[in-house]
């Protein structure tokens, strides 16, 4: 991968909720209108090894998001019944099962600082939190105690990398290295030819 800034690359998953909800031009769309760039593409069917390769999370992880759940289960007066470690657990553990339960959209989005931008258009992790504008804000109101609550995953249509680092892990995991196409748009010489010359990047 170049150095370039605007090669930054992210992964972008669209989960079964948002192919079964026809939400997949829509979001395409808030990504292209932005200014990035797909690099690869592919509908695809899950493996279960293939995501607990994907979400490889650390307890630390499983600890604060389980630690999340217990206080929204408190603020609904719901009955505790395990350590927030187990229920920050359940999450991945309820997502594999969800993720493999219909079709992904498989993505490689590309352009300046990619991870943050996309980040951003997505919104936060939690739908019911995130902002107006923000693709969960806009598309979804679950959470992850009203997920817990019903055993399942939350529905948030979208996975999105945390990191570059993380992204550049994310796509070895989905996409083999022929897959992803190196080629310059039209929108891509309007905002990173300095002179608008058409005379290099």
């Amino acid at each position: 991968m170049s150095n370039n800034y605007h090669k930054e690359r992210s992964l972008v998953l669209l989960k079964p909720d948002a192919v079964q909800r026809s939400l997949v031009g829509e979001i395409i769309k808030r990504f292209e209108q932005t200014g990035l760039k797909i690099s690869a593409l592919k509908l695809i069917e899950a493996t279960e090894a293939q995501l607990l390769d994907h979400y490889n999370k650390d307890d630390a992880w499983y600890q604060k998001k389980g630690e999340g759940v217990v206080e929204e289960l408190k603020g609904q007066e719901i009955e505790i019944e395990k350590e927030p470690i187990e229920y920050g657990k359940d999450i991945i553990r309820t997502v594999v099962k969800y993720m493999t339960a219909g079709p992904v959209l498989a993505m490689v989005i590309e352009g300046n600082q990619a991870t943050s931008v996309v980040t951003k258009i997505v919104g936060s992790t939690e739908p019911s939190s995130s902002d107006v504008g923000t693709i969960r804000g806009d598309y979804t109101v679950d959470s992850y105690g009203h997920a817990t609550y019903e055993n399942r995953a939350v529905r948030n249509l979208v996975h999105q990398s945390e990191s570059p680092e993380e992204a550049e892990r994310e796509i070895k995991i989905w996409f083999a290295k022929e897959e992803i196409i190196d080629y310059t748009t039209a929108q891509e010489r309007i905002l990173y030819d300095v002179n608008l010359d058409g005379k290099g990047e």
